[in-house]
């Protein structure tokens, strides 16, 4: 081969770089190991750190932040007394094993494969990705269902069109997690947000008001930025490199793109009918003013309703009933042991995330408690405020700071909490309007999900690609899903000092300056 030839075919600097990154990566622990030493360091940390006084105010208790130290006798008793609950009540766990029930059962029957299949027969192969990303952010609306659902279908389809699995895992935790606040659906997250947006407001303006559709003209933008950008960097950057790893997984339960058995189209056809009436059920149901689906309020939407509180309760019947009937009409399901077996298979495949999550939920539970969490996040608003930098700086320094503690602190509304008492009140006395601050959080927030372990769905998307390519470990997934992180943060915060220079809406009611 000639010099020529040989830089050719020589990979880019960026491949070079992602190449480094899965390779040290991969030489960490395993995931539960990693979290066991994390847990470790916190308890240490803590320690040290509870001998010193800061004078960084919390916002919640107008106290000063105080480190608890996790070695002490009492706060390591309590530690042992919770332990079972911190794992049996972890959020995370309950979500993903009730609904890996009903999609288990779904993609045991056949259900899943073949609707896939008559799916892609009629979805033209280059709009995929689009389509993938699009669901994902769709699928914010119905909570943390997007980590159970649309990620690992994202894999299925791309396998089953011929394409690589891993990069349609990448493109769907792209539109599920790194375009979380991306989406022209309204959500749960618009009033949580808006609430802890509201009450820090109210610290300088006690009788302002915001709507909790602030945002909504922005998000709905930037779903159409997350789809171009996601769809760009999936067929340019993560598919191409991809091209070399070599799938070696299980994949008995999965077939390439071929025609639909007539037995299977009326499968189909039956299970479509039941998921139907199922579907037209929930929507009747949940029409009248009085409905038990609703809320205090009349709403269907906020928190407290018992339909968004519902909805995990409700995918795991949305694919059972249609995934039996299936089952029964194909010939697929013979007695009540397959769909007993569909189950028991799917929850065998999550064996390693549980063991995963126990040590997450305890290293969560010990961050929380040691206050080092607050700390971080209060330390760096107070060096941001430092600087008194012009406003579109500080806009960007926000999304910076909050893409920075987002690889420490997950939880969208623990951050908010501890940031909204700080950030807002600071940039409204600099002539910044809460809106505009909310804006800037959520783009922060979104970005950096999808390369840190810490958030707890990371460790599923690894379970995910390891059906696919035995070897994945964290490396792999934080390299695959790199180009995707730094695109986000750094064109999302361009196009938001863009939409804000023109003049856009933000949202309904919303503005850019205070007063």
């Amino acid at each position: 081969m000639s010099t020529q030839e040989q830089e050719l075919t020589k990979p880019s600097l960026s491949m070079r770089m992602l190449g480094s990154v899965e390779r040290i990566g991969n030489k960490l622990p395993d995931p539960a190991v990693l979290f066991i030493v994390l847990l470790a360091f916190t308890w240490l940390l803590s320690w040290v750190l509870s001998y010193i006084s800061f004078d960084v105010i919390d916002p919640r208790t107008s106290s000063p932040v105080i480190i608890n130290n996790l070695l002490s006798g009492p706060a390591l008793t309590e530690f042992l007394s919770v332990m079972v609950t911190n794992f049996s009540h972890f959020h995370p766990v309950g979500v993903v094993l009730v609904a890996m029930l009903g999609i288990g059962v779904a993609e045991h029957t056949g259900f899943i494969n073949a609707g896939l299949r008559a799916l892609l027969g009629v979805t033209a192969k280059w709009l995929l990705t689009p389509m993938v990303i699009l669901v994902g952010i769709v699928s914010h609306s119905a909570a943390d269902a997007g980590y159970v659902l649309v990620i690992p279908l994202g894999g299925v389809i791309f396998y089953a069109a011929g394409r690589h699995p891993l990069a349609g895992i990448a493109a769907a935790f792209a539109g599920v997690s790194g375009g979380f606040s991306a989406n022209f659906v309204p959500s749960s997250l618009d009033p949580l947000l808006q609430g802890l947006s509201q009450a820090g407001a109210q610290i300088i303006d006690p009788n302002i008001v915001l709507n909790p559709l602030n945002n909504y003209f922005f998000t709905t933008a930037s779903s159409v930025l997350i789809i171009a950008l996601g769809w760009y960097i999936t067929e340019k950057v993560v598919e191409p490199r991809l091209k070399g790893t070599e799938i070696d997984g299980d994949l008995e339960d999965l077939q390439t793109l071929d025609e639909l058995a007539p037995q299977e189209r009326k499968g189909l056809k039956a299970a479509g009918i039941a998921f139907l009436l199922a579907a037209v059920f929930v929507v009747v149901t949940s029409l009248p003013a009085d409905s038990a689906w609703r809320g205090a309020a009349g709403e269907l939407a906020t928190g407290d309703a018992p339909m968004m509180r519902s909805i995990v309760s409700l995918i795991f019947l949305m694919f059972i009933i249609p995934g039996v009937v299936y089952g029964i009409v194909a010939g697929t399901v013979k007695s009540s042991k397959d769909i007993i077996e569909g189950m028991t298979k799917a929850m065998h495949q999550m064996s390693y995330y549980l063991v995963i999550m126990f040590f997450i939920a305890q290293f969560v539970y010990a961050f929380a408690q040691s206050n080092l969490g607050v700390l971080l996040a209060l330390q760096g608003a107070a060096g941001l405020k430092a600087l008194a930098m012009p406003s579109y700086l500080t806009i960007a320094g926000i999304v910076l700071l909050t893409g920075f503690i987002n690889l420490f602190v997950g939880s969208a509304s623990g951050k908010w909490g501890l940031l909204a008492p700080i950030f807002i009140p600071m940039l409204m006395q600099l002539g910044i309007s809460p809106d505009l601050t909310q804006a800037a959080y959520r783009v922060g927030d979104s970005s950096t999900n999808i390369i840190t372990p810490l958030m707890p769905y990371f460790p599923l998307v690894v379970v995910y690609c390891q059906r696919y390519v035995k070897n994945t470990g964290i490396g792999t997934v934080t390299a695959m899903m790199l180009p995707y992180s730094i695109s986000f943060l750094v064109i999302w915060t361009l196009f938001l000092l863009l939409y804000a220079f023109i003049g856009f809406p933000l949202g309904i009611q919303s503005s850019y300056t205070y007063p």
